[in-house]
């Protein structure tokens, strides 16, 4: 049996059981035949469309773990299309079936990876540039790239520090920048990443009509834009299953300051102005109390999606909905009416209380059981959990928050159908 064989008979397999069944095993490569398996598997999930194409080669467990997802991927592609078809229409991608290898729009990425990223964005160029250092990630993706027939895909090895100052001008460069030092440790400054695309920043903007950061999504929106310069013109935060997965920034030399910043939640985008949050937020802070809102006697209660958390447009969520924060740090919305559009999860609320004794007791009468979080309040979810007697799970859900008036909170809440 070939090694490839064992491979195509165990994809569905237990990889630690089948580790165990077949160690010693000396006709085959048994370590590169169990990470095939437990990358294909892992695929299935992160990388659909890759999983389904024979004779895809799966690196090492770090790399797919650090690989975007099809679904990020993607909504970079999606991007890069948008801005592509902005320029003048001589320097627009052709489809790249006809375009050939010599086509006039370009794609260079300057951190290759395993080239999750890099399949996706290569799609909407007529040419497409890999920079890898690392070897073996080079062979895995000359590989990749024609199994998915990325027939305009380009492998170089090297440092791209030093190979894009020989190349010439391209449409879009893109980097993901490595968020580990030398020993091994996470690094989030953009400036401790590899390569250090602050240093790099003129000569990216000399070389490209677009350059397309991948960042931490630890890292502050605003201080990120501001260390990259006036030429970031677009913000990106990028959530899926409403965790954030990272932060894009677009720059050019056409932008003279942030013009939009877009949050991304799987299928759902709210994007903004500065200008837009600014006057939001100057509005919220003139608004009188002659209508003040009680949070208790609400209907509905919404938690913005994790894309606009990070965003802090909280004011603009105000203004674009008929909704009210409960207190200014909650960052949980009240309103009397369903709103199925709104960007983030929305719940009935069964009832509303303060921490009253007496209240607590007949709101919470007969659950026993809750998904609880807490939000601007005094106790973590798991001690109001135990305060509460409920154990974890269940179609009921409770916030712990704390409204305007500085009453601490909690609402018990079931999912809306939206």
């Amino acid at each position: 049996m070939t090694t490839e064989e064992f491979i195509s008979q165990n994809l569905d397999g237990d990889v630690r059981a089948l580790a165990l069944r077949h160690a010693g095993r000396k006709d085959i490569d048994l370590p590169y035949a169990l990470e095939q398996i437990a990358g294909r598997q892992r695929a299935r999930a992160k990388l659909p469309q890759w999983a389904a194409t024979d004779g895809i080669i799966y690196p090492p467990h770090i790399s797919m773990e650090q690989c975007s997802s099809q679904q990020t991927a993607t909504y970079k592609a999606d991007v890069a299309r948008r801005l592509a078809a902005e320029l003048p229409a001589t320097r627009q991608p052709q489809p790249t079936a006809t375009a050939g290898p010599h086509a006039p729009t370009t794609l260079i990425d300057l951190t290759g990876g395993f080239g999750v990223d890099f399949s996706y964005m290569a799609q909407v160029f007529g040419k497409a540039v890999y920079i890898e250092r690392q070897s073996h990630l080079c062979d895995i993706s000359r590989h990749n790239m024609a199994r998915l027939g990325l027939t305009q895909a380009e492998v170089v090895c090297g440092d791209c520090t030093q190979i894009i100052e020989a190349t010439g001008h391209a449409t879009m460069i893109y980097a993901d920048p490595a968020r580990r030092d030398a020993a091994g440790g996470r690094t989030f400054a953009i400036s401790d990443c590899t390569p250090d695309v602050t240093a790099m920043r003129d000569t990216l903007l000399e070389k490209a009509d677009y350059v397309m950061l991948k960042l931490s999504p630890m890292l502050d929106w605003r201080k990120a834009a501001a260390d990259m310069g006036a030429q970031v013109g677009e913000v990106h935060i990028v959530s899926a299953g409403n965790e954030c997965k990272e932060l894009l920034l677009v720059m050019s030399r056409k932008y003279t300051g942030i013009e939009r910043i877009y949050c991304v939640n799987d299928g759902q985008t709210f994007s903004f102005t500065p200008e837009e949050a600014a006057n939001a937020a100057a509005e919220a802070r003139n608004r009188t109390t002659a209508q003040p809102q009680d949070p208790a006697a609400a209907t509905f209660i919404y938690e913005p999606n994790a894309s606009l958390m990070k965003a802090g447009c909280f004011a603009l969520l105000e203004q674009r909905h008929p909704a009210r924060q409960v207190g200014r740090d909650s960052h949980l919305f009240v309103s009397h009416e369903e709103m199925p559009q709104f960007p983030g999860r929305g719940f009935a609320i069964r009832a509303a209380t303060t921490m009253n004794k007496r209240e607590l007791k007949a709101a919470m009468a007969g659950v026993e059981r809750a998904n609880v979080s807490v939000r601007n309040f005094p106790l973590t979810a798991e001690a109001l959990r135990k305060k509460l007697k409920l154990r974890d799970g269940g179609d009921t859900y409770i916030f712990g928050t704390t409204a305007e008036d500085g009453r601490h909170m909690i609402f018990v809440c079931r999912k809306t159908a939206g």
